[in-house]
């Protein structure tokens, strides 16, 4: 008799895309599996607001339900969030987009990532990205058929990416740049002269940029460059940005897409046949979180840089060196004095010390010997996680 069972196993995994299977799970997911398993954990590793959605978004929120604005919108998302977004852009980077074409409303930056691979991206296609980077990153470009390429960064150029490194990878095969600043894991900030340099290189090899910009309000003593606000960038940059990190707002799912009308309407087509529209009740909390947030953002940004500057000094002090991130809620420091590798450190820091933090090589094999380190909680968590780390280290 035929092996029934063993055909049918066969048959179960043939079922499933040969992309899926081999796509790595996240890095991060195994430390927060870990760490839903144990008690009285001080967690540095989520990359999440610990502050509570203000008030009055909120409010936007229950008085869109309370008031039975609970069907659809328009697939590009509400016209008023449109024009906000469109005022909010112009305003703060002097970059003008028109609501109507060149402004797709999605289900929280992820889904622009994703949309955008997805609609740019043919088989075979090259998009290079730094390293370490988002763990999205590669990860949306190969389910989208398409080849990552990465570039390594490193501390001594504060983890920017380097248009010479960029161009030296550079194939027939290249379609798009990749970047995130202010970046995670790193807390980098691009300068204005790095980024001029890559959009002169975008402009000689006839390029795409797509840029991650989801943490552009928080900056701390530096200036945040919006890429397609460079000269003529516009037309060859795909912008991704949203509310989770600026305003509290991780689980809204709410942010956008903004770029060349043709590019809106091919990410359209996609966002059509899967989404549909965003949350209606988010699309009118943030309406209120543009018009009214404003005073809201500048107060936690305040909180974060408090606690930056805190967490920066403390890593150096305790033997962990730490280039000081400008942008983000991160800090990277490098593990490799203690003579462990990055999640052999990360494991057991949760384990002896109850401290969480990702090891760096979950962003990619160049955050090999560092950790990201979150200081999205509390000062007086973050006191008590470092003086923790601190008696971590000692004992190695």
């Amino acid at each position: 008799m035929p092996n029934t069972k063993s055909a049918a196993t066969g048959a179960r995994h043939n079922l499933i895309s040969q992309k899926v299977a081999t796509l790595p799970p996240s890095g991060i997911r195994k430390f927060f599996d870990l760490l839903a398993s144990m008690e009285d954990i001080i967690s540095l590793g989520i990359g999440e607001p610990d502050f509570v959605t203000p008030w009055h978004i909120r409010e936007a929120g229950i008085y869109s339900l309370e008031k039975g604005y609970t069907m659809y919108t328009s697939n590009s998302g509400m016209p008023e969030l449109r024009q906000e977004l469109a005022s909010y852009l112009e305003r703060h980077y002097g970059v003008n987009y028109h609501p109507e074409q060149e402004i797709l409303i999605t289900t929280g930056s992820s889904e622009g990532l994703d949309l955008v691979m997805r609609a740019i991206i043919n088989p075979g296609d090259e998009v290079i990205i730094p390293n370490p980077c988002y763990v999205a990153y590669p990860a949306d470009i190969i389910l989208a058929g398409g080849v990552p390429i990465l570039v390594p960064t490193d501390e001594e150029n504060n983890f920017v990416i380097r248009a010479t490194d960029i161009e030296a990878r550079i194939t027939k095969q290249t379609k798009a740049i990749l970047i995130g600043y202010p970046a995670n894991p790193t807390g980098a900030v691009m300068s204005k002269r790095e980024a001029d340099a890559i959009a002169q290189l975008v402009k000689k090899h006839d390029l795409l940029v797509i840029s991650d910009e989801i943490y552009a309000r928080l900056v701390y003593g530096a200036q945040h460059i919006c890429f397609p606000s460079l000269p003529g960038m516009k037309k060859r940059t795909i912008l991704i940005s949203g509310f989770s990190k600026s305003h509290a707002m991780t689980g809204w799912r709410i942010g956008y897409v903004a770029a060349d009308r043709h590019f809106i309407q091919a990410l359209t087509k996609i966002h059509q046949y899967t989404m549909l529209s965003a949350p209606t009740m988010a699309q009118m909390a943030a309406i209120e979180a543009l018009r009214n947030g404003e005073s809201d953002v500048e107060k936690m940004v305040q909180e974060y840089n408090r606690r930056r500057r805190f967490m920066v000094k403390r890593l150096n002090e305790i033997g962990l060196p730490c280039f000081e991130p400008k942008g983000a809620f991160f800090a990277f420091p490098s593990i490799k004095g203690t003579g462990m590798n990055s999640e052999e450190f990360a494991e057991k820091l949760l384990l002896e010390e109850k401290v969480a933090v990702v090891p760096g090589t979950a962003f990619g094999p160049c955050g090999e010997g560092f950790v990201r380190c979150c200081y999205a909680t509390s000062l007086p968590n973050i006191e008590e996680a470092l003086r923790r780390m601190d008696r971590f280290v000692r004992k190695k």
